[in-house]
Parts: C-alpha cells; sequence; structure tokens
C-alpha cells in the first residue's frame, strides 16, 4: 500500500492537492481525526480492500491539540511495517496572508488576532512534521498547474524528487536588484545585442537574440562555470534545508542578456531534476520603453 500524509498551512494548498491526488488515483480522506489514523490504516491495508492500495490523508492544524498524538500513532504504524510518506506544502507568511485577507476567511488559530500571528503559531505547531516530510513543495510561487506537474513527478513519475523550489529571475539593474535574490549574477560583460539594429526591438525570448547572446564565446565559457558552480551549490543548500531559491540574472534594461541566459539556466537545471520558475521581471518594461522611443523617432505623438 502506498500512504501518503498531506500536510502543511493553512492556506498553502492543501485542499486543491486532495484533488489532484484523487485524480492520480488515490484515495483520500481530508481532516482525519488522529484517533482513528491508526485503525484507518489497518483497514486500508487489509489484501480485500484492493481500491485502497493508494491513499492519501490529509492532517493539519484543524485537528487541535490532537496534532501533537500524531507522533506516537506514526511511531505504531511504523512498527506494524506500513510504510508512509509525509508530503508538506508550504508557503511564505507574506503569500499566506494575502490569501486570506483575497478569500476573506478566517486562520482556524488567529481567533480575534491578527492572521500573521495565528500563522506563527501554526508555523510552531507544524515544525515537527516538516522536519519529518519526505516532500516539501513551497506552493508561493507556483501556478495550479505547476503543483500538479510536480504532484505527477513525486507519485505518478516516481522521479528522484529535490525538496528546492528555483526561481530564475531575469531583471534590469537600472530598475534595481531584486530584493528576494539570494544569488546574484551580472551578465552585463556579455556582447549587447540591444546596439544591433535588427535585433535591438527583440528579446531573450526571441530565437535570433538567443543565438547572439549564447553563441558568443565569452558566454559559453561563463555558463560553464555558473553551472558548475550551481552544481555544487543547490545539493547543499538542500541539505541545510533550503526549500526556496531565487536566482537572479541581471542585464542593463532586462529584456535581452538576462532572458536569454535565465531561459538557459533553467532548462539546464530541469535537465537535472530541480524544479524551476522562469520569471523576467523587466521584459515589459523594456519593450514599452522601445515602443515609445520608436514612435517618438517616427515623430508620432
Amino acid at each position: 500500500m502506498k500512504f501518503v500524509i498531506l500536510t502543511g498551512m493553512s492556506g498553502a494548498g492543501k485542499s486543491t492537492a486532495i484533488k489532484m491526488m484523487e485524480d492520480i488515483g488515490y484515495y483520500c480522506v481530508d481532516n482525519l481525526p488522529i484517533a482513528l489514523l491508526e485503525k484507518f490504516v489497518e483497514l486500508s491495508s487489509l489484501q480485500e480492500n484492493a481500491e485502497l492500495q493508494k491513499v492519501a490523508v490529509g492532517i493539519d492544524i484543524r485537528n487541535g491539540q490532537a496534532l501533537e498524538e500524531i507522533r506516537d500513532v506514526l511511531a505504531r504504524i511504523k512498527k506494524k511495517k506500513v510504510h508512509y510518506e509525509i508530503l508538506f506544502l508550504d508557503a511564505e507568511d507574506s503569500v499566506l496572508v494575502k490569501r486570506y485577507k483575497e478569500t476573506r476567511r478566517n486562520h482556524p488559530l488567529s481567533g480575534g488576532d491578527r492572521v500573521d500571528k495565528g500563522i506563527e503559531e501554526e508555523r510552531k505547531r507544524l515544525a515537527f512534521l516538516k522536519e519529518s516530510a519526505d516532500y516539501i513543495i513551497d506552493t508561493s510561487q507556483l501556478l495550479t498547474r505547476e503543483l500538479k506537474a510536480e504532484l505527477d513527478k513525486i507519485f505518478v513519475q516516481n522521479q528522484d524528487y529535490k525538496n528546492l523550489f528555483i526561481t530564475i529571475l531575469s531583471f534590469g539593474f537600472k530598475y534595481g536588484i531584486p530584493a528576494d535574490s539570494d544569488l546574484v549574477f551580472d551578465v552585463r560583460f556579455l556582447p549587447n545585442p540591444f546596439y544591433i539594429p535588427e535585433l535591438g526591438s527583440h528579446t531573450g525570448l526571441d530565437q535570433d537574440v538567443k543565438d547572439f547572446v549564447l553563441e558568443h564565446p565569452v558566454t559559453k565559457e561563463f555558463l560553464v562555470k555558473c553551472m558548475d558552480m550551481l552544481q555544487f551549490l543547490l545539493p547543499h543548500y538542500i541539505t541545510e534545508g533550503k526549500h526556496r531559491l531565487v536566482i537572479a540574472i541581471g542585464c542593463t534594461g532586462g529584456a535581452h542578456r538576462s532572458v536569454a541566459i535565465a531561459e538557459y539556466i533553467s532548462a539546464r537545471l530541469e535537465e537535472l531534476g530541480y524544479h524551476t520558475t522562469v520569471n523576467h521581471r523587466d521584459i515589459a518594461l523594456e519593450q514599452a520603453h522601445w515602443e515609445t522611443k520608436s514612435e517618438y523617432q517616427k515623430g508620432e505623438p
């Protein structure tokens, strides 16, 4: 039997994940009382319950003080040779607060206090489950389809899963360095397609600009060194418990070199089994600037 305990922060997407687990063939029970968990596992393990060979149980802060009993329950389940995995969904506090405000719901632990106080208390109570988790998914920047893709990787494709979500962020230095950057690479030393007439109005998403940037010898050398460093760093970040990493790639305006490099690095990291999301922060600003400049040169209002 494949037995998954789905838990995590309120507002991180557990209800959505439960529905997705049902779609991939799991029998799902949400908010099961802790007192019933051991008996439920025993019944699910019976050979005649063939339809219960893939089970996901949602357990979270709604269990109240009984949540503390899950340590002993899981220990007894383990002694009975029942293998289980824990999937923990998380998100940044600011994202959780925003989601609660948008839905106008109260946090289960906030009472009459502020939502962030409830979130703080919930983190303390769920810390032991997060530490024991086999899989941690940070949904702060994930679209619904991206969450589904991650669940498919783990529970359908059975891929080796790395508990690290990486955002590759291109930006323009003239608009400022992203405040949430963990690693910043300055690629302003690379040849700039902006000054090539037939390329200036294009972006690093266009193949002609990509070819111009990526085929240059100094770019190739930089990417070899960059990927070598990332392949060294990322496993150590995972070992130290880091679950979200923002790699910022900056050029002057954030539309050409940084975009092409960000796309390349994302593709290579995906090949290595990491989950990446690409965000081109300033590309729209640069395109708008280029269009305004072109209209001015044409004498248009």
